[in-house]
């Protein structure tokens, strides 16, 4: 009864968490109300390109400053790893009044640094990314008769070796009208709304307004050298401009300087709040074809399923033949054994490396968990798109906390080894908590060199490495330590048959098993090839990734797939009486991982072939092995877990001396 009380608490709360999900569009966060006639200021994020994939400042560039200065932002640490660097902006708008010809700035006389350095973020097809009230701006074109949604606007072209800026912007805001009524079905439950802050009574009347969309046109037009003069930032420019998007006419030259302007019109509109990011999530090519990846995910649930089934059917046909025969004949069949039941005193050898394996499968335990936890608090809605970086530092803190867990598996399969022994435990926790951190911080640091050079905001700023040294080295490695005790006390898993001291030599093989081995991981990549380019596209073509509960799912049916195939194959080796399983399984389901770099290496090579520069290249081949390294290990993981209870289990249900 204990049980099932405590099963029902836990239903409660999971069903209290999904409705939290529902509930709330995006924790943490409520409708800001603008009275007519209130300052909105706009910010500019790091400027980006799917040619570079290396973000840089905006005010590298000769644009135009803010009167008070340049200011950062307030961003968290996920932010700051992916390159955001979000400052203040001269742009300046005040609630639902629409204005026209608004001078910003002339710059000073093109240098010949400044030239180059803005012609060749044209060529490199920077975009301009600018935020209000945490919308991002964007951009409509027409293609072949169809709207086409971009994200930001770009800084130039080039026509006819002749490069034109964008210089005159046209913003459209879309606005709604602020409900009191509203806020309490926006946050949650009716109730919930008293803990959200409000206006004063006393000011309710007075009529408010939310912001619910955020677009751009950028133009280039030429402005008149005389109607410039005397100008002031906010000032009104004397002549009419139209912002005409099919020609362009601010030509820029070398020792010429560019003039700024802009215009705001405010519409009302009926998009309400929690609908204002359905624009974003309905990007040209971020759709997500839900029909494809439900035929991948029931082709491949079948395939597993048919796997499952007849692996079963075979085990379970061999032990009960086995153990239908009297004494007798099982005396008998024991001096003809052959195929699993002839490696019983070898199976549980110690095998090649086994500080390493341990190792390796703690650092599976953390990954996969950091990757379940996150996706599954994702698919609740707690890591919206709109709270930028919130997902990566979810992932880092969902990693360090999940250290005991690592710590606790590794030391534990380390007696289980070992038949009990103990001796050591600590240098495993040390090497669990170095092995992953060590070649990841390694990759970042040497990929930070580049970026370093290239004067990238992508560069992760030194004082952020020692902020992540210290986060590793003062809550991953003490919680690694606590699981390893744990796991040191905890009582070791008893072997079900002894192992002989002289091993048995294993006879040669009609084909290598390694092939065997590496071929096992197509099946798990075929679960996730169709999700995976959209989560490529996510990450180097600047495109929203929402589908987290579709992600979630494939990740599970990936688990599933992972530990069938290892099971299957290290079934196989038995039969071949091949006892070295115990780095065939891991590497059976953790080959995935060398098809997810090939499938990389296509991505690069065919949809981002635009991609330019030794540096860029070097970035995504880097990230990508950080990638797949994660991935192998955790995938390994499952493999070699699976196996190891098949193996425990198959050996514990024949009883032979």
């Amino acid at each position: 009864m204990k049980v099932f009380e405590k099963f029902k608490i836990w239903v409660l709360l999971i069903c209290l968490i999904s409705q939290l999900g529902y509930g709330y569009y995006l924790p943490g966060s409520y409708p800001h109300k603008y009275v007519v006639g209130d300052t909105l200021s706009v910010k500019v994020n790091s400027l980006t390109s799917i040619e570079t994939e290396i973000p840089y400042s905006y005010y590298s560039l000769p644009l135009c400053k803010p009167q008070e200065g340049v200011k950062d932002s307030a961003e968290n640490l996920g932010e700051l790893l992916m390159g955001d660097r979000i400052e203040n902006s001269p742009y300046k708008f005040k609630m639902h009044t629409n204005e026209t010809e608004i001078f910003l700035c002339q710059t000073k006389p093109l240098s010949s640094d400044e030239f180059k350095l803005l012609t060749s973020r044209i060529d490199e097809m920077y975009q301009v990314n600018v935020i209000l009230d945490n919308l991002p701006a964007i951009r409509y074109t027409k293609k072949d008769n169809f709207l086409v949604r971009w994200t930001g606007y770009p800084l130039g072209v080039k026509i006819q070796d002749t490069y034109y800026v964008f210089n005159h912007l046209k913003f459209t805001v879309l606005v709604h009208k602020y409900e009191e009524t509203n806020v309490a079905s926006v946050m949650g439950a009716g109730d919930a709304a008293e803990t959200i802050p409000t206006v004063d009574k006393s000011g309710s009347d007075i009529p408010g307004y939310i912001v619910v969309g955020f677009e751009v046109t950028p133009c280039s037009f030429q402005h008149n050298a005389e109607s410039l003069k005397g100008l002031k930032m906010y000032g009104k420019y004397p002549s009419k401009i139209s912002c005409e998007t099919s020609t362009v006419t601010m030509g820029i030259k070398e020792n010429q300087p560019v003039a700024f302007t802009y215009e705001v019109e405010f519409v009302e509109s009926d998009i309400k709040w929690p609908s204002r990011w359905d624009a974003y999530l309905k990007m040209e090519g971020a759709k997500v074809h839900w029909f494809s990846i439900l035929n991948s995910l029931m082709v491949i649930t079948f395939l597993a399923g048919i796997v499952l089934v007849i692996f079963l059917r075979t085990v379970r046909r061999d032990l009960t033949h086995y153990e239908e025969l009297d004494k007798e004949a099982q005396a008998q069949m024991n001096e003809e054994l052959s195929g699993w039941k002839l490696v019983v005193s070898d199976v549980f050898r110690v095998p090649d490396h086994p500080a390493l394996l341990c190792v390796m499968v703690g650092d599976g335990v953390q990954i996969l968990g950091m990757a379940v936890v996150t996706i599954l608090f994702a698919a609740l809605g707690f890591m919206s798109p709109a709270s930028r970086g919130t997902l990566l530092t979810g992932m880092l803190f969902f990693y360090m906390i999940l250290g005991i867990a690592a710590g606790y598996v590794a030391v534990r399969m380390w007696r289980t080894i070992f038949i009990g022994d103990h001796k050591g435990w600590v240098s495993v926790c040390w090497k669990v908590a170095c092995f992953f951190p060590g070649i990841a911080f390694l990759i970042l640091f040497v990929l930070n060199f580049l970026l370093w050079g290239s004067h990238s905001t992508g560069a992760i700023p030194f004082s952020l490495f020692v902020i992540l040294i210290l986060l590793w080295f003062c809550i991953s490695v003490p919680l690694t330590l606590v699981g390893g005790y744990f796991g040191a006390k905890a009582p070791h898993i008893e072997y079900p048959v002894r192992t002989n001291q002289i091993p048995r030599e294993i006879p040669p093989q009609k084909y290598p098993s390694w092939l065997l081995v590496l071929g096992a991981g197509t099946l798990p990549f075929g679960t996730l090839f169709i999700e995976l380019f959209f989560i490529m596209s996510s990450i180097w073509m600047g495109r929203v990734y929402y589908v987290f509960g579709f992600l979630f799912i494939v990740l599970i049916l990936l688990v599933v797939v992972c530990a069938e195939v290892s099971l299957v194959l290290t079934y196989m080796h038995l039969c071949v009486e091949d006892y070295k399983w115990w780095w065939k399984s891991f590497f059976a389901s953790g080959s995935v991982a060398l098809y997810i770099f090939l499938y990389s290496i296509n991505y690069l090579v065919f949809d981002l072939k635009s991609l330019s520069g030794p540096v860029s290249a070097t970035l995504y081949l880097g990230y990508s092995l950080f990638m797949v390294l994660a991935i192998m290990l955790a995938t390994g993981t499952v493999g070699f877990l699976s196996s190891f209870w098949f193996v425990h289990y198959l050996f514990s249900s024949v009883k032979l001396d």
